[in-house]
């Protein structure tokens, strides 16, 4: 009888202390396609126990404070080119740890139906910062329009331009705007993704695209320090990548175009 009582008593004493979840796990996103098809992986991982919340940031600096910060545990909207400039200029204690979409970039034009056609004297768009623009440059090389100076690959800037046989001027805009200003111009750099939550015209327009020889720019899973060897992040990433619902919803943000878009980590 006392040794039930006993028993009795701790069962009470437990059922009145303080219950203790885990933490979720937030990840840090932009709009668009990347944060879509992470919400959808999100409400996968729930049905397998794990708390995910989906962080939303309007901006390419913010997330990067945040997870330095440790405000959250994961961020999902960078390439590892622009992830290392962010370290080199900031300081960040940061790494990629995974591979998500690499949205394949194209050159689009309002005025023309092909490269041919881009007159003398054109204007061509091309993203202002350091990292995308290299990589709209490479593919004005590509197609033929520009000549690079040998080496410099991605890191290359209009001052690295030694061929413009058609003497085109560029207009240097943030990323997000090029689909803005396409109509302007003979031919810009575009990302299908924004093109495809602009409505300004068809993401599969293209005159050409990049493709899976542009892998060095597809979207990582970035962690902190504290948060590398987190088992639920290891999880939700698995997750992530194994779901046809995520790659049903990428396929959706990307206009239903398998041009527009690689799965980088089913080419590692």
């Amino acid at each position: 009888m006392i040794k039930s009582l006993q028993t009795l008593a701790a069962a009470l004493a437990l059922s009145i202390l303080p219950q203790t979840h885990a933490a979720p796990i937030k990840i840090g996103v932009v709009p668009g396609a990347y944060a879509d098809s992470i919400t959808v992986a999100a409400q996968e991982a729930k049905a397998q126990g794990l708390d995910i919340e989906v962080v939303e940031f309007t901006d390419w600096t913010t997330p990067n404070v945040a997870l330095n910060a440790g405000d959250i545990d994961l961020n999902y909207f960078q390439h590892e080119p622009f992830l290392q400039d962010a370290i080199q200029k900031q300081g960040f204690k940061l790494t990629g740890i995974d591979t998500g979409i690499l949205a394949n970039i194209g050159l689009y034009s309002l005025k023309h139906t092909s490269v041919d056609q881009v007159p003398e004297g054109g204007k061509a768009a091309i993203a202002n910062d350091p990292v995308n623009q290299g990589r709209g440059l490479l593919l004005l090389e590509k197609v033929g329009l520009i000549k690079l100076r040998d080496g410099v690959g991605f890191l290359g800037t209009v001052d690295d331009i030694i061929e413009n046989p058609k003497k085109l001027t560029f207009v240097e805009v943030e990323g997000p705007q090029l689909a803005r200003i396409t109509g302007d111009v003979d031919v810009a750099q575009g990302y299908p993704h924004f093109i495809v939550a602009s409505k300004a015209f068809d993401p599969s327009s293209g005159l050409a695209y990049s493709g899976i020889e542009d892998a060095r720019f597809a979207i990582r899973f970035v962690a902190n320090e504290n948060s590398l060897n987190n088992p639920d992040i290891k999880k939700f990433i698995e997750i992530y990548q194994n779901s046809d619902a995520v790659k049903a919803d990428i396929h959706r943000a990307f206009s239903n175009d398998n041009r527009l878009y690689t799965l980088a980590w089913l080419r590692k």
